[in-house]
This record gives C-alpha cells, sequence and structure tokens, in this order.
C-alpha cells in the first residue's frame, strides 16, 4: 500500500478555505498532511485524526511565533517559503480559530498582498521593459535580434509574473471585501 499521496491545490491566496477543509476530510480517512508540495501537498497514511487545519504567513517566523500558536491549542505540520514562509497549522475542531476578528485578517492578508508584491512588481516592470525593447526595435530604433530576446524574455517574464501577480490580485480584492464590510471569499 502507498503510505503518501499527493493532493492538489487552487492555490492558497484563492482556494484557502476549501484547501483546508479538503485537508480536514483526509484527515478523518487517515491521510494526514505533511507538507506542501509544487502546487499541493505531501499527505502520509496514518491514523485516521478529526482535524482541523489553518494557514498562516508570517516572515523571520521565530520560536516565540509558534509558541503562541501551540498554547492556543494549534500545532504546526509544514511551513513552506523559508523566511517568508506559510505555515499550516492542525487542531482538533472547536479549538479557538487562529483569525477570530477582521482586523486580525485584514493584517494577514495585508501581509500576504506585500510578500506577493515584492516579487510582483521587479517582474512587472522587467516584462514591461522587455516587451518595449521588443516594440522599440520594430521601429528600427534597435537591433531586430535584440526585439526578438525582448519578446521571448518578456514573454518568459510574463509567465513568471503570474505565480505572484495573480495572488497580490486576489489579497487586494479580499481586503477591498473587507474592508467594505463584506465577508471574503
Amino acid at each position: 500500500m502507498k503510505m503518501t499521496k499527493y493532493v492538489y491545490s487552487g492555490g492558497l491566496a484563492f482556494t484557502e478555505a476549501s484547501d483546508m477543509k479538503k485537508l480536514s476530510k483526509h484527515a478523518r480517512k487517515g491521510w494526514l498532511l505533511e507538507s506542501f508540495a509544487p502546487f499541493g501537498y505531501t499527505l502520509r497514511k496514518g491514523e485516521p485524526q478529526n482535524l482541523i487545519y489553518s494557514v498562516d504567513y508570517q516572515e523571520d517566523a521565530d520560536a516565540d511565533y509558534f509558541a503562541l500558536f501551540e498554547e492556543a491549542g494549534w500545532k504546526k505540520v509544514c511551513s513552506a517559503g523559508g523566511e517568508s514562509a506559510f505555515h499550516i497549522f492542525s487542531a482538533p475542531p472547536g479549538t479557538r480559530p487562529i483569525y477570530t476578528d477582521q482586523d486580525s485578517l485584514i493584517e494577514r492578508y495585508e501581509r500576504e498582498r506585500k510578500m506577493s508584491g515584492k516579487v510582483a512588481l521587479p517582474l512587472l516592470i522587467v516584462t514591461i521593459v522587455l516587451l518595449l525593447v521588443r516594440i522599440i526595435s520594430g521601429y528600427g530604433w534597435l537591433p531586430e535580434t535584440l526585439g526578438q530576446i525582448g519578446l521571448f524574455a518578456g514573454l518568459a517574464s510574463f509567465i513568471l509574473l503570474i505565480f505572484p501577480g495573480f495572488p497580490y490580485i486576489s489579497y487586494t480584492l479580499k481586503l477591498n471585501r473587507y474592508r467594505s464590510g463584506k465577508k471574503a471569499v
């Protein structure tokens, strides 16, 4: 019998709540979250457990950060992202949620948007500059070879821009909904 399996994620910026519910459902069947994986999660076969999962983003998380969660009944399961990391915690049902008020949720989404923006903005600038090189070369102001390089490099940087850019947009929309008094989806 296979002891690990992969579960797809729609991306924490977009499907965080459904991902956490999906992980809880798998835990009840004995598939426990082990780690983040590219575009998803790795689960390990174990004893079925009734768990809820929650995710938090914290730059430079230290022992005090994790101790705070542990005191509140949350156990760290896994982290991803180095110093600017996402952390997933588990707890028994009925444990007080990590975020209980709108202000703390707004603060959290501001941190996540800022992290995405730190990567998205430079990529956006590079993409624009490279595509401008392509356009300018079309007028004969730059060699055509440089224009072709600008086009292909610009397309590559645009593709890379999708990964931090879409989460940035998602967090911005969530923040706008919370600030207007509507619940974010």
